[in-house]
């Protein structure tokens, strides 16, 4: 079963702890600072729709990207159910093929940690540079090191709502930057009981340099680096960063 394929019906369900509007306020002030004002806004790996459709609500013309189609049809659902217009593509990112260009392309809640072959990343960065425009600001953020080591590491989480429940197991191997994620969710049918699901997820630590350089083979320049969704300088505590690039 492929990642987030479980997930996806209840996804929203346990991701109620994520400051989406928090992360919605600080995107706007980053583009009040680099004096961008997008009308076109992609989103990759929207999921099923958090950041995307508040945008969409805004006012914005939205094109929402992800490699899961049962994300998307999530996201299509709530859109539908808040009589919103929105656009959405079931591709990879590092092969985007949109026939657009946006003023601001956004890819939120650690994707690109998902890009854990070599080359993977700078593949995407080429692929995303190809529907920026001159002015273009690309906003996204990525999980440090530390956390993989010091938070994640081989700790083991669990959460339990209505109707579903799972436990988090992490495995993060240091030489090869790699964290494991192993997810057993447990939701209930319709009948009263439970079906065990187990997904697999990886994602890879990149070091600040390592994404420096992936971006200036792709023809950007990153112009701003944040602790999280902060104005903060990075530190080596910092969990999750967020990078702002532009095109040369």
């Amino acid at each position: 079963m492929s990642a987030y394929e479980a997930f996806a019906s209840v996804y929203d369900l346990f991701m109620e702890q994520v400051e989406y509007d928090q992360w919605l306020s600080h995107i706007h002030a980053v583009w009040d600072k680099h004096g961008l004002k997008p009308k076109t806004v992609i989103d990759l790996g929207c999921g099923t729709g958090s950041i995307l459709l508040p945008l969409a609500k805004e006012g914005f013309d939205v094109i929402g990207v992800d490699l899961s189609p049962e994300m998307l049809t999530e996201a299509d659902h709530k859109a539908m159910e808040e009589g919103l217009s929105v656009r959405l593509a079931c591709q990879d990112m590092t092969e985007l093929e949109l026939g657009e260009e946006a003023d601001c392309i956004l890819s939120l809640c650690d994707c690109m940690n998902y890009l854990t072959e070599d080359g993977q990343l700078e593949d995407a960065f080429k692929s995303i540079a190809q529907h920026m425009k001159k002015d273009s600001l690309f906003l996204f953020d990525m999980n440090t090191e530390y956390k993989f080591r010091e938070v994640l590491g081989q700790n083991v989480f669990g959460s339990a709502e209505e109707g579903a429940a799972y436990i988090w197991e992490n495995d993060y191997d240091e030489e090869e930057k790699i964290n494991e994620y192993y997810v057993s969710f447990f939701i209930e049918q319709e009948n009263g009981l439970y079906e065990r699901v187990e997904e697999y997820h990886y994602e890879r630590a990149y070091s600040v340099e390592e994404i420096e350089d992936g971006l200036r083979a792709a023809g950007m320049e990153l112009v701003e680096v944040m602790d999280g969704y902060s104005f903060d300088a990075p530190h080596e505590e910092s969990e999750r960063l967020l990078f702002a690039a532009k095109l040369k």
